[in-house]
């Protein structure tokens, strides 16, 4: 483990930096993996530069991997879950930035951008990190959470809420970010 931290810090030490986000109509385009309660699928978001420290943009999320729920009897019934739908599966945002990283000054490669979304399942924030390794090319990460939900379990027939939790609930994405 050492060894892989070394070698990860010697790389990142060693390429030409590129900053990550330098303000007005800076664009940036992400693409990761997406985990949540289950499902696991693919991310990507857009993010357009609107002033010095915020940016605007789009996020879509499609689940690949979701359990399949009809394999869960309901406890003491002949009911079992409803599988996820596609419209379970795909869930789009606009979203809001503030990007930090030139006011908390840790490296001009690296920006934090807490936000908020507005999808079509709830109401929300997500605090995401990325690093630049090069001009054009670094990593991100974000976590997301569910402020308000448009509906509630009670507005679902018990088979059916599970599904309905996908992309409605806690999640992580891990990926590629790019400058364009």
């Amino acid at each position: 483990m050492k060894s892989i931290f070394t070698a990860i810090l010697f790389v990142a030490s060693s390429v030409v930096f590129g900053q990550a986000y330098t303000g007005k109509d800076d664009i940036k385009f992400q693409v990761g993996a997406n985990f949540q309660e289950n499902g696991t699928g693919i991310v990507s978001t857009f993010d357009y530069g609107v002033g010095e420290n915020i940016s605007i943009g789009v996020k879509g999320m499609y689940l690949l991997g979701v359990e399949e729920f009809s394999d869960v009897a309901i406890a003491g019934t002949e009911t079992t879950f409803a599988d996820a739908e596609f419209g379970d599966r795909f869930d789009l945002r606009v979203r809001f930035n503030a990007n930090l990283g030139n006011v908390i000054n840790i490296d001009e490669n690296f920006d934090l951008y807490p936000g908020l979304d507005l999808g079509l399942k709830n109401f929300g924030g997500h605090l995401g990190a990325r690093y630049f390794f090069s001009p054009g090319f670094g990593i991100f990460t974000e976590l997301n959470v569910p402020f308000a939900q448009y509906t509630q379990d009670e507005d679902f027939d018990l088979r059916d809420r599970p599904r309905k939790e996908l992309n409605n609930q806690f999640n992580f994405s891990i990926g590629a970010s790019f400058n364009l």
